[in-house]
């Protein structure tokens, strides 16, 4: 398996699962200070549908001011929520992080979670009468994903880059000639656009999905295992290789890891996209209880990098407030001074943190090709 160059990408999840959930502000910027101190890629912050917590979008806007190179990520489920909704939120964190920018897709296959927004099940037949809303099955709600995902990224492309004129002589605020109608209709919506949000500083914010997740095994069923095994099919396997910028793969060993990275690039070749664009990312649970495990854990680290498992690590801490601060104090010191991660940013957007160029708008693209 090709092996990645350094410096390995890192990321690390504000929040645990295990723990009761956290609703002041001030503990997730302290967290999200304390990563880009250790000048760390990107924060992920996970929200669903009937879980306990707040809106996870909403806490990294508030951090967004407060931060200045961190990546920000929050989970967004693409089931109950508009993708015009989707699209302008996700944009609207990448200007107030001046492009920092990411989201987790998240699709929702509970009939609980789809009564809880009065939704109806629109990806199968609907119920009748007084009977329990079905789940729906994890093929069809990743499915809708990666179609939300498209749509998405045609409306953040919708105002060209230089739409907006603010012309005071004219009185004009922007070339309408380069506001585009996306015009997508999906198996379960349709979007005219354009967005009413210009086009983020990133182009397009970086697309983040959870490749062995909850739901969308191999056969397509729900409910498989986390960390079951990054075992590739499935349909949120297919939206991680033919969408995502950073797939998050799962698993216990780096041959696991190295073989999952292998297939996601094989797959988005297949696909038609340059497997160099996705980047893969172990994603690890870590429990720091002291300076000699977070000693440990860089041993770990660049042992898998160097075995070719993974662009990187996403960490998933058990208590984040020790974890996060044992690592940034031990682990990020070692791994800098065997050469693998960066001293300090280089650049000042997400994109830039990871590699990845900035897109041109399809829209723009294609009026340039028909001149």
């Amino acid at each position: 398996m090709p092996v990645p160059h350094p410096p390995l990408r890192l990321a690390v999840a504000l929040d645990a699962p295990q723990l009761p959930p956290r609703y002041d502000a001030a503990h997730h910027l302290a967290l999200a200070r304390l990563a880009e101190r250790g000048t760390l890629d990107f924060v992920t912050l996970d929200d669903r549908f009937g879980g306990a917590g707040p809106d996870a979008l909403a806490v990294l806007a508030r951090i967004a001011p407060a931060t200045e190179r961190i990546g920000l990520v929050p989970t967004v489920t693409t089931t109950h929520t508009e993708p015009f909704h989707v699209s302008t939120a996700v944009a609207t964190l990448d200007w107030v992080s001046r492009g920092r920018a990411g989201w987790t897709a998240e699709a929702s296959t509970t009939g609980a979670e789809a009564a809880l927004v009065g939704r109806p099940r629109a990806l199968a037949s609907a119920p009748t009468g007084r009977e329990p809303r079905p789940t729906a099955p994890a093929a069809a709600v990743w499915s809708e994903a990666g179609e939300v995902a498209d749509v998405v990224g045609l409306l953040w492309d919708s105002w060209e880059d230089d739409a907006e004129i603010r012309d005071r002589a004219t009185g004009r605020f922007v070339d309408r000639a380069k506001l585009h109608h996306v015009d997508f209709t999906g198996r379960t919506f349709a979007v005219r656009g354009p967005s009413i949000v210009p086009r983020p500083p990133q182009g397009r914010p970086v697309t983040v999905v959870d490749a062995t997740g909850e739901t969308g095994g191999p056969d397509g069923a729900d409910g498989a295992p986390v960390g079951a095994g990054p075992e590739p099919g499935g349909a949120r396997w297919e939206v991680a290789a033919a969408r995502a910028d950073v797939a998050l793969v799962r698993a216990e060993d780096p041959q696991t890891a190295g073989t999952a990275r292998t297939a996601l690039h094989a797959r988005a070749r297949a696909l038609g996209r340059d497997p160099d664009r996705l980047l893969v990312l172990a994603s690890l649970p870590v429990e720091l209880h002291s300076a000699a495990d977070a000693a440990g854990l860089a041993d770990l680290l660049g042992d898998w990098f160097a075995q070719g498992a993974a662009d990187g690590f996403h960490l998933r801490p058990a208590d984040p407030g020790r974890d996060l601060t044992r690592f940034v104090e031990t682990t990020v010191p070692l791994l800098r001074e065997r050469g693998l991660f960066r001293r300090s940013y280089e650049g000042t957007t997400l994109r830039e943190h990871l590699g990845l160029p900035r897109p041109a708008s399809t829209y723009a693209l294609a009026r340039e090709a028909a001149r």
